[in-house]
């Protein structure tokens, strides 16, 4: 295969009107991570049940609520690494079956240490599918929509939230026990396994990075018959004295040295800030405010009751943002819901009533959202289709350190910061990161991934790889503006 079909394999998708194949995968991508959600946020409900029911100091539960941030840590990395290597349908598969199955063995927990075991696994599970469903839903929409369409599946996770929320405020709160039956209820989406190995095609770009051209085509062909083709693995292309597998075994497997080399080295460092900056603010925020809502003076029920209302503004806020993709830039949009965020957190750390507590949280909670719908599809744009999964999955990864440190560092300094405290530290991250990503972050709006891709490697040589005649080998080219 020479490099122009393989450009217009590319071209054709760009080029096709979002049709029945595009919702599609973008409901099967949007329902994956609505159960990755719904499991992850769970834990900020049960974490009251169980604190008495285990005798839990302070740090003990802070570790709770961190679990599966640290599983979603190595799960992120794993995902990125395995996702470029073999495929990113195996590793969506995988990782819902892993998450699944953690969360069904965590019902039966008889103390936290096993519990906390538990969530370190399910986390690895849906780290690995957060990180792998974003970077396989942008390889496949069209350039225009691309800011929307990976900004609205990124949104699934709010209606997660709203079922953890709901699940927590009937089961967990109403029913002996039922911290434990909610457990098996998030387990339920492995039954999703069995539409996804009949329906969830390849990226046809990762094929093309492996030579496994008549794949990549019989998936394009049918996304132009507006069908998803699942097409079972075939043989390399290849010419004659060309070895395919030969120089797929001299690739890396861990590549992550080219995320700060080869024209990436700025765009990783903005994407780790943002990405650390709101997920410490959002894990922060969610893991610990109906603790901190009962540390105000209000029962159980009551501050269960206001975190669903404050879950609910997740909705607005991620496609509001996802519509601000497309009609500005994922810079600007992501750098006005930081400024948003900060604004609403000073003014929730000011808050002297439950009403304005439940006003200025709700604005927090939609603004952060945004934050993320823009992320979501930031992220996998800057990178090439060799490096995507690594780029995103270690950029959620980093990311997750926040998350990890935001629940532990606030359950240690809440009583000496105060409600107040809490929320003016989560106001000078967030607006700090604004500032950051304004000054240097780039424009990917309206343009193909593999534009985007030149614009990194423009400025330096490279050794890149491409497929020539249905093999993929090293070429070391001095891409100076050229695909």
């Amino acid at each position: 295969m020479t490099p122009d079909r393989s450009r217009s394999l590319l071209t054709r998708m760009d080029d096709l009107p979002v049709g029945r194949p595009h919702l599609k995968l973008a409901l099967i991508g949007g329902l994956g991570l609505m159960f990755d959600g719904m499991d992850g946020s769970l834990v900020s409900y049960i974490m009251p049940i169980i604190r008495p029911l285990w005798h839990l100091d302070g740090a003990q539960t802070g570790l709770i609520g961190s679990s599966l941030l640290i599983g979603i840590f190595i799960g992120s990395i794993a995902a990125g690494v395995l996702g470029d290597r073999i495929g990113r349908r195996r590793v969506m598969m995988y990782a819902l079956a892993l998450y699944a199955i953690a969360s069904a063995v965590a019902a039966a927990s008889q103390g936290w240490e096993f519990f906390f075991t538990m969530r370190v696994i399910a986390g690895i599970g849906i780290g690995a599918e957060s990180a792998i469903i974003p970077t396989f839903i942008a390889e496949f929409i069209p350039k225009r929509r691309r800011g929307l369409f990976v900004g609205g599946v990124a949104g699934f996770f709010a209606f997660g939230y709203i079922c953890a929320a709901f699940i927590g405020t009937t089961l967990v709160a109403g029913l002996h026990d039922g911290w434990r039956i909610s457990q098996l209820v998030t387990a339920a989406p492995i039954l999703m396994l069995l539409w996804w190995r009949r329906s969830l095609p390849e990226s046809p770009r990762w094929l093309l990075t492996r030579g496994r051209v008549a794949e990549a085509s019989l998936i394009v062909d049918g996304l132009e018959a507006g069908k998803l083709v699942r097409v079972d693995r075939g043989p390399v292309e290849a010419v004659p004295g060309a070895s395919p597998s030969s120089a797929l075994k001299r690739l890396a497997l861990f590549r992550h040295a080219d995320l700060w080399r080869h024209g990436n080295a700025r765009r990783t460092a903005v994407l780790w800030l943002l990405w650390m900056a709101v997920t410490f603010s959002f894990f922060g925020f969610f893991t610990w405010i109906p603790s901190l809502l009962v540390g105000r003076g209000m029962t159980i029920a009551s501050s269960f009751t206001l975190s669903l209302i404050m879950t609910i503004a997740q909705i607005p806020g991620y496609y509001s943002a996802s519509y601000l993709n497309e009609r500005f830039s994922r810079r600007i949009t992501i750098a006005s819901y930081l400024a948003g965020g900060a604004v609403s957190a000073l003014l929730l750390s000011q808050a002297p009533s439950e009403g304005m507590v439940l006003v200025w949280g709700s604005c927090l909670s939609f603004f952060m959202n945004g934050c993320y719908a823009g992320l979501y599809a930031y992220t996998p744009e800057v990178y090439g289709t060799e490096l995507r999964a690594t780029g995103m999955g270690t950029a959620s990864a980093v990311g997750r350190i926040g998350g990890i440190v935001a629940p532990i560092l606030i359950g240690a300094a809440f009583s000496s910061l105060g409600f107040a405290g809490v929320f003016a530290m989560i106001m000078v991250v967030l607006g700090g990161a604004a500032v950051v990503v304004l000054a240097l972050g780039i424009s990917t709006r309206g343009r193909s991934l593999e534009e985007i891709e030149v614009g990194a490697a423009a400025a330096e040589p490279v050794v890149a790889v491409v497929v020539r005649e249905g093999t993929a080998e090293p070429e070391a080219s001095a891409r100076r503006g050229r695909p």
